[in-house]
């Protein structure tokens, strides 16, 4: 399978594309890709198309695919086919650092930021209006030991407009296991590196929630976790390792907040919020049901 990539590469038609993706850079584009494929065994038998289509969609963002550098990945997964079968494909994935330097490049933002929250640096959360006050460890020895107990991201713009998405450590978990197959099954970049992934997340969900997305911005929120199936035709897409190919950041918070919470405190506190409509009822039901049964039994 190895040498498919090879010889795709050598198809006049893919040469065309990729020379007008990256012009000049268009050979050592080509030896760097070969590179990457052979530098991870199990992208060696990934369909080339999605090898391809990966590395173009990363040109085409000016992010570079280094892993060390963390702004864009090729991750291999198995696709299951119609017959049953599996076909490894290249997943184009974006970083943390990725998601930060496209909103940058927009030219609209101050301040652009997300960190790890430890254990005890929320000083305060008003029950009403969801907003969180927050009482950083300044030590970075300290805090370096401290337990993460949750993820916030945080910018503001240069018309002064500014905004935050914090989710608890419990929350993200929950969203790591409802959009990623490969973390469900304890592999893949969710599972090797929790952090980054929940950093890239967190201000991922912000951005497209609340910030005003460049042209760049928005390939990058339809690519993000990606099977990109035809060089030409990028709206070819599959979502291998996440079957959601929209995700409303509310909606994801709402119904994270409902399947999280461990008292009826906690459930109070989720009816309260404006995101929560009548599509929540069912859930919320549910989950009032479980508090009633606990305290019936400890009646």
């Amino acid at each position: 399978m190895s040498n498919k990539l090879t010889v795709l590469l050598q198809n006049a038609q893919v040469k065309n594309r990729i020379e007008e993706v990256v012009g000049k850079n268009a050979g050592v584009f080509t030896t760097s890709l070969i590179q990457i494929q052979q530098s991870n065994k199990l992208l060696v038998d990934a369909e080339p198309n999605s090898i391809v289509a990966a590395a173009l969609t990363a040109a085409t963002l000016n992010l570079p695919l280094n892993n060390n550098l963390g702004y864009a990945y090729i991750i291999p997964f198995k696709e299951k086919q119609s017959n049953n079968t599996y076909l490894t494909k290249a997943q184009f994935q974006i970083g943390y650092k990725g998601f930060y330097q496209l909103a940058m490049r927009s030219g609209q933002f101050k301040t652009i930021h997300a960190t790890d929250v430890k254990q005890g640096e929320i000083s305060s959360r008003d029950r009403l209006t969801g907003e969180i006050d927050f009482n950083f460890i300044d030590d970075d020895n300290i805090r370096e030991k401290t337990k993460t107990i949750g993820y916030i991201a945080y910018f503001k713009l240069l018309n002064s407009f500014e905004s935050y998405l914090y989710l608890s450590h419990s929350e993200m978990t929950s969203h790591a296991t409802k959009f990623s197959q490969t973390y469900k099954k304890g592999f893949g970049l969710w599972s090797s590196d929790f952090d980054m992934m929940a950093l890239k997340t967190v201000l991922k969900l912000l951005l497209s929630k609340k910030a005003p997305l460049s042209i760049d911005m928005q390939n990058a929120v339809k690519y993000d976790q990606a099977a990109i199936n035809d060089i030409e035709d990028t709206d070819n897409i599959s979502y291998p390792d996440n079957k959601t190919k929209e995700i409303d950041p509310d909606k994801e918070r709402i119904e994270i907040l409902i399947k999280t919470a461990k008292t009826q405190e906690d459930l109070d506190f989720v009816k309260e919020q404006k995101e929560v409509t009548e599509d929540f009822l069912p859930l919320i039901k549910e989950k009032q049901k479980e508090f009633n049964k606990l305290n019936k039994n400890n009646d």
